[in-house]
């Protein structure tokens, strides 16, 4: 059986929808991916290599069974991030991703979706672990990591993106 779009599960949570990725939310993704913001992601990157970038939201869900969600405002639909679980080869394990549009830093979205995208984990997928890797200058992120329980476990040094940080997250809560 060939994996459909519909087959991607809807998360929500209160003020947030994680949905699979749609073709109309490309420009957001690609406007991401070629600003400066992308650098804790290894970019900026070209439109082009933002194209493939997306196509990759899609395949992960079919060669992994999980991925990254279009995080979306549940009131407007607006694209905000993209969010979710994350493991692609050369990865020491599978982690919760995140990166968020320009104007939706500081408002707790990827806190809140990040939450949401780990909880679909442990209770849907059976994982009893995460991490988040986390590229050695984004300060940011360090911040979100502590925020969501994560506590630095080792360095991971990545043969493109450089030198990185293995992030644990905590257990299921009971």
């Amino acid at each position: 059986m060939t994996p459909h779009l519909s087959d991607i599960p809807v998360v929500e949570t209160e003020r947030l929808l994680l949905r699979a990725p749609l073709a109309s939310d490309f420009d957001r993704f690609a406007e991401f991916r070629m600003s400066d913001r992308a650098s804790g992601v290894g970019g900026p990157f070209t439109r082009t290599e933002a194209y493939v970038q997306f196509g990759e939201l899609f395949g992960h869900w079919i060669l992994r069974g999980f991925g990254r969600w279009m995080v979306t405002d549940r009131e407007t639909g607006e694209p905000l991030g993209v969010v979710g679980l994350w493991y692609p080869e050369g990865w020491p394990e599978p982690e919760i991703a995140w990166s968020v549009f320009e104007g939706g830093e500081g408002k707790g979205i990827a806190f809140e979706a990040s939450l949401a995208a780990r909880e679909f984990a442990y209770c849907k997928l059976g994982w009893t672990t995460a991490i988040s890797l986390i590229q050695e200058d984004n300060t940011r992120s360090f911040a979100l990591a502590r925020r969501l329980g994560a506590r630095i476990e080792a360095h991971f040094q990545h043969p493109s993106l450089g030198a990185m940080q293995i992030w644990r997250h905590p257990g299921r809560e009971k």
